[in-house]
């Protein structure tokens, strides 16, 4: 996580405590049998549904993508037109370097096909079924997260009815209701806490880093054909820098003149 990030986080975070202790003492918000019960009901129903091991795919997914820096789509395109001129001048197999020192696997994966001489239609091919399976992996993934963020709401509703019970079994003794609040009222709170506060929030970044991982093959997919396919440096950069917003285009938008020029339109009197 980027420390601009990490920083906003943190202030949030600290103004989001800082309106629970406006009105009274943290402490009042803490339940031990609210937060059993929510978080024994919610990783209960989370190993019922899912597989130890999708769990743990999801757990690594979120780590590498919170630590893991990702290329911007400007660098990605400067890398391919560099492959693109090293191969017009020192033939394809001279891209068998590159493939062992980029960081990024799917442009491994793409070298590799280039390198092994597969025909244009092959290496779309391959690639496209990586993307897929990619985006099926990832979308399985962020599934997962938003199903644990609909079980902590539910199962801090079912803290509540528990209080509410207590609280009817003690009409007639104040000290059994007393006891019984907290934990009627803490645990629907936990339960809308964790869900918008951490397993939403989980499942939009997934979302978020899948697209822009997405782009990127993209445009790795693209270039690597247009490789394969011996285009024009010039012409590679053209077509891979329609992928940026205009913002991050750097070549200069044709005049009104030469416009006029190319297609023989008259000047107007």
């Amino acid at each position: 996580m980027k420390s601009k990030n990490l920083f906003g986080l943190i202030a949030c975070i600290s103004l989001f405590c800082f309106g629970f202790l406006i009105n009274g003492n943290l402490s009042l918000y803490f339940n031990f049998s609210g937060l059993l019960i929510v978080f024994g009901g919610t990783f209960g129903a989370t190993l019922l549904s899912f597989k130890t091991e999708q769990l743990a795919i999801v757990y690594k997914v979120l780590r590498s993508s919170y630590r893991g820096e990702i290329k911007k789509e400007t660098e990605i395109i400067r890398i391919l037109i560099d492959l693109s001129i090293k191969s017009r001048m020192q033939g394809v197999l001279a891209l068998q370097d590159e493939e062992n020192e980029t960081s990024i696997l799917f442009l491994r994966r793409a070298l590799g096909c280039l390198v092994d001489g597969y025909a244009p239609e092959q290496t779309r091919e391959i690639l496209n079924t990586e993307i897929y399976f990619f985006k099926m992996r990832r979308e399985d993934s962020e599934r997962i997260l938003r199903t644990i963020a609909d079980f902590f709401p539910a199962f801090g509703i079912t803290g509540s009815v528990v209080g509410l019970i207590s609280m009817l079994g003690g009409i007639g003794d104040t000290s059994i209701i007393l006891h019984a609040i907290p934990i009627a009222l803490t645990s629907t709170l936990y339960g809308i806490v964790f869900a918008n506060f951490f397993f939403l929030p989980f499942a939009a970044f997934l979302r978020e880093r899948t697209n822009q991982e997405l782009l990127l093959q993209k445009i790795i997919l693209e270039g690597v054909i247009a490789i394969e396919s011996e285009v024009n440096p010039v012409i590679l950069r053209t077509k891979l820098e329609s992928f940026l917003t205009p913002s991050e285009r750097k070549e200069s938008l044709v005049s009104y003149a030469q416009i006029k020029e190319r297609f023989n339109i008259p000047q107007e009197e």
